[in-house]
């Protein structure tokens, strides 16, 4: 499932109180999606390590109360001071010991522990890698697994093109990751190097370029984080990146500025070109879209309408639509 189908089911899920298991390669961003559905519920999140867990943290400690052992619940668990609605988070649930794993039966079974119940408002998500990536993971016991929905979660280039707009991502890397799709995530559990490509590595990415590093030791960060085959695809397409006309310099002569020729050109200038999309630069970027091969026209309107809304209605799109309304359709 991709993330926004995941996002959908989880909804879903939630407003019946139904507890559910995401299963995911490590870094598809399972633990942002499940921060992103809360925040657009409203819901509150506790995010627990279950793997930084000994069994018995579940339970609590017990107290003397007038000659008998009381339960004190751990403070991380909700309980009536916190906010009526919210999601109990337990990431990495399966790389917790069995033990840990057994202590979340009762959890996530009857919503209690001992003494503890978990608030009406509050339902439970879970998540882990799956086995076969040779992360740190135990089989899930059939007992706990029976308890849950299981959601497979998957990469999707789209969705993540359409989060990364507001997140801030660099122009270069969206634009990388349209030209070389299948390196938005591409993980081989049967390899030992320890940096590959991954959703979140490529937003590590994005922080290192913002941060301006120097060309001696660039090649050597972005190896260090989607691994040695990627960083040098990305460092080939940042040099064609950085040679590319200027933004400025098309938006000010549209109809004769350069057109790139090779496809990695042309999907960097429509990624940097449809960041500059207004109602004062659409009459440019329509112009310049004639003249770009019908795709690339396309990807340059779609981006630019994603960036802003507003500019579908200038009558410079308008005419643009009409007259591209065979491809559209």
């Amino acid at each position: 499932m991709t993330p926004a189908q995941i996002a959908s089911a989880l909804r879903t899920l939630i407003s019946i109180r139904q507890p559910v298991f995401l299963w995911g390669a490590p870094g598809v961003g399972k633990s942002q999606v499940v921060a992103q559905v809360a925040a657009s519920l409203g819901y509150a999140l506790r995010d627990i390590r279950a793997v930084l867990l000994d069994p018995v943290d579940l339970r609590g400690l017990p107290r003397l109360n007038e000659g008998r052992a009381v339960w004190c619940p751990p403070a991380f668990l909700p309980d009536a001071t916190a906010p009526a609605r919210g999601i109990l988070f337990l990431d990495e649930l399966n790389a917790a010991p069995p033990l840990v794993q057994a202590a979340c039966y009762q959890l996530i079974l009857d919503r209690a522990i001992g003494e503890y119940h978990l608030p009406d408002g509050w339902a439970i998500v879970a998540a882990g890698n799956r086995e076969k990536d040779r992360a740190v993971a135990y089989r899930m016991p059939s007992a706990l697994a029976n308890r849950m929905v299981h959601l497979q979660f998957e990469t999707d280039l789209n969705g993540w093109l359409a989060w990364a707009q507001g997140a801030g991502i660099r122009p270069e890397v969206c634009a990388f990751l349209r030209f070389r799709p299948k390196l938005l995530h591409d993980f081989d559990p049967q390899t030992t190097d320890k940096a590959f490509a991954s959703p979140r590595s490529w937003e590590f990415v994005s922080r290192i370029l913002e941060a301006g590093p120097e060309s001696d030791v660039e090649y050597e960060l972005y190896q260090g984080t989607i691994g040695a085959g990627t960083a040098a695809e990305f460092m080939g397409f940042l040099s064609v990146w950085r040679d590319l006309p200027t933004v400025d310099g098309i938006l000010a002569a549209p109809d004769s500025a350069p057109v790139p020729v090779e496809p990695a050109a042309l999907y960097a200038t429509c990624e940097a070109l449809s960041l500059k999309a207004n109602e004062a630069t659409i009459d440019a970027l329509v112009t310049y879209a004639q003249r770009l091969p019908a795709e690339f026209g396309i990807l340059l309107m779609r981006d630019a309408v994603c960036q802003n809304t507003e500019v579908v209605h200038s009558p410079a799109f308008t005419r643009w639509a009409q007259q591209n309304a065979d491809v559209l359709l």
